[in-house]
């Protein structure tokens, strides 16, 4: 009975063991971007209409299983949302909230307070008192709405000059500068829970940089809630350099805020010399120099595509701590807004998935990296 019993156990602890084996033979399941990075920093995207109403399968897959965190392009900035002074469009803010529940996601809300794609009944407003109610109303109508489901805002988008002075917008005009603390200080009102952001492009370049320093600290210094600084990504091939995207993440970080890089995408096609940064007002002339790539990219460009993503995740990698989220503007080549900026009818190729929805070598780069990153983590 022994015997049979040592018979039966030896077969079945046989059995477990080549089933353990063949498990772990079983090729594993490639990690995606959220989960590589997971320990890291949220990685987003930034999602269209279409992509909210997942219109497309393939689409809503790589959406739901490559990133942590998503961003509205659109569909939240005032002329969508609340189109009419007593007239809000919730449907497509609904259906991204949703979104972010479903796949489990940090949810970022872009933006409150912008002068440009703003609703036009706000330049209707003559008086200064009454344009500051409604603007107060804006933001807290808003982001109550969506309070403990939306858990960052980008509260103030692009106040500055490139010389880091205060754009002379339509909030400067009838409020005065008083209108970016104010307004930080309505959205903590409405939503304490969430994190509070200024948000804006060119945030390597010096002056604007101490531009930015320098009022955020006037809003920090007057007790006012700010949580962090997103530097929007729309960066190219060469430019800025690393030195200039590490040293401001460390000047914004010495703030005692939070760094995101929002709207990352890389360029790979020549700009007009008096580009300036992202400012959506600019368009130029089309030309074959201008659109060297319509055909589709070189080799060679992809490489260097994938090598400037690698170097610059390199960074992100090396101040993780300090940075909270990195979101890509755009899923796909197909859907990047630099397809018609600053010269329309362009094919540009910016992000780390193709016009097909395959992952680009660029892609590849930045996972191989992380494993490189992982590894080199264990050794230490």
């Amino acid at each position: 009975m022994k015997t049979l019993k040592l018979f039966l156990s030896t077969a079945v602890l046989g059995t477990l063991a080549m089933g353990c084996t063949q498990e772990a033979e079983k090729p594993s399941e490639p990690k995606t971007l959220r989960q590589a990075y997971q320990d890291a920093f949220y990685i987003g995207t930034a999602l269209n209409r279409f992509q909210i109403e997942e219109s497309d399968s393939v689409m809503a897959e790589i959406v739901g299983k490559e990133f942590s965190s998503i961003t509205a392009e659109n569909m939240m900035k005032s002329m969508h949302i609340h189109p009419k002074r007593d007239t809000f469009n919730f449907e497509m803010a609904d259906k991204f909230v949703a979104l972010g529940e479903k796949y489990d996601m940090f949810v970022h809300g872009h933006t409150l307070v912008w002068h440009s794609q703003l609703s036009p009944w706000f330049g209707t407003i003559e008086d200064s008192l009454e344009f500051a109610d409604a603007t107060e109303k804006h933001i807290k109508d808003i982001a109550s709405k969506y309070k403990g489901k939306i858990d960052s805002w980008d509260v103030v988008n692009e106040a500055l000059n490139e010389d880091g002075s205060l754009r002379n917008s339509i909030f400067l005009q009838k409020m005065g500068e008083d209108y970016l603390a104010s307004a930080f200080k309505w959205a903590a009102e409405a939503d304490n829970g969430a994190d509070l952001y200024y948000n804006d492009y060119n945030m390597t370049n010096p002056e604007k940089r101490q531009g930015a320093i320098a009022m955020v600290k006037n809003i920090l210094d007057q007790g006012v809630k700010v949580d962090g600084i997103g530097m929007q990504g729309h960066w190219h091939l060469n430019s800025p350099s690393l030195e200039e995207i590490e040293q401001s993440i460390l000047d914004y970080s010495a703030l005692g805020v939070k760094v995101a890089i929002t709207e990352l995408d890389v360029s790979v096609l020549p700009n007009p010399w008096d580009l300036e940064g992202a400012e959506i007002s600019q368009n130029f002339e089309n030309s074959e120099g201008m659109n060297p790539y319509k055909d589709g990219l070189p080799d060679s460009i992809q490489v260097k595509l994938a090598n400037r993503y690698k170097d610059i995740f390199s960074l992100f990698l090396k101040h993780k701590d300090k940075i909270s989220r990195v979101t890509f503007w755009g899923v796909s080549d197909g859907q990047s807004w630099l397809n018609g900026f600053p010269i329309r009818g362009r094919t540009n190729y910016p992000l780390l998935f193709d016009r097909d929805l395959k992952p680009k070598a660029a892609y590849d780069s930045i996972m191989a990296l992380k494993e490189r990153f992982d590894e080199q983590q264990l050794a230490n």
